[in-house]
């Protein structure tokens, strides 16, 4: 089955975020369990997590259909000792309140080097980070995003994932989530029906499809190649639509989170009927 979503307001607390999802007619969604712009959150309350679980149940998401994203201040490559054991400290508290919610995964980008480390080092700090936080937390699966290779950002290439998960010691609960946009902006060409195969086929060798553990679904405003996390609409950037369409019919993408970050939300609903139509 496809879980498809956007990622949704937890805006007021964050037992809003399922009827937010359920009003644009998504069967999955993504969050923030704190504010993504601040490193400390009041820790959830009893009553905040009761209220989640059960707005959870009321729309019929489960774990499996819900894809949190951590603090965009995080980074668990830091060359710096200081901001590398803050960003470890603020990654184990998402993880644990993914823990206290009853949510099985927690979607991060891997980290930057700041062009003050080599890439391999800043891919070892980043899975000694996962390695300390999955020590530190029960049932959750840490899931690396790949980047569009912005600036000093590690994690463009499928290789930078498949070496870190390499290094991680609980291979059951690391996973990757696969940004198509980011893909984009990173080289890989997806968007003919050639290409998308071309680059799945070399994700699989790579990484391997056992663990997708969730996907963002974004057209991309620049071209191919380009280093630049831009996204649009779908079937309005440089990707264009054909990624999206063999997405919704490739079982590969089944039973996980296909989550929309595209900017305009007062489409969402109209983007979430369009996927759904590449279906039949």
């Amino acid at each position: 089955m496809k879980y498809i979503g956007a990622h949704v307001s937890a805006s007021g607390g964050i037992w809003n975020a399922p009827a937010n999802a359920n009003e644009i007619g998504a069967n999955a969604f993504a969050l923030f369990t704190k504010n993504q712009r601040q490193w400390v959150a009041k820790p959830l309350t009893d009553e905040e997590i009761k209220r989640f679980r059960e707005e959870c149940d009321k729309y019929g998401y489960t774990a499996g259909q819900i894809l949190p994203h951590d603090s965009y201040l995080i980074n668990l490559g830091s060359p710096d000792d200081e901001g590398l054991q803050k960003s470890r400290g603020a990654f184990i508290e998402e993880m644990r309140r993914c823990q206290a919610l009853g949510l099985d995964r927690l979607n991060f980008h891997p980290g930057s080097h700041l062009k003050a480390i080599s890439i391999e080092e800043c891919l070892k700090r980043v899975a000694e980070s996962i390695n300390i936080a999955l020590d530190k937390s029960e049932g959750v699966t840490a899931v690396i995003e790949n980047t569009a290779g912005q600036g000093s950002n590690v994690g463009f290439a499928f290789e930078h994932l498949a070496e870190i998960i390499r290094q991680v010691e609980d291979k059951s609960r690391v996973g990757v989530c696969i940004d198509t946009c980011h893909a984009f902006a990173a080289g890989y060409d997806l968007s003919t029906e050639l290409g998308f195969n071309q680059v799945f086929d070399e994700f699989d060798r790579i990484i391997g499809f056992n663990y997708l553990k969730g996907m963002h679904l974004n057209d991309a405003m620049k071209p191919v190649g380009s280093r630049v996390d831009r996204h649009s609409s779908l079937g309005e950037g440089k990707l264009g639509i054909v990624p999206f369409q063999m997405i919704m019919k490739d079982e590969r993408f089944n039973d996980i989170p296909l989550i929309m970050e595209t900017p305009d939300p007062n489409i969402w609903k109209r983007e979430l009927d369009l996927l759904r139509s590449f279906e039949i």
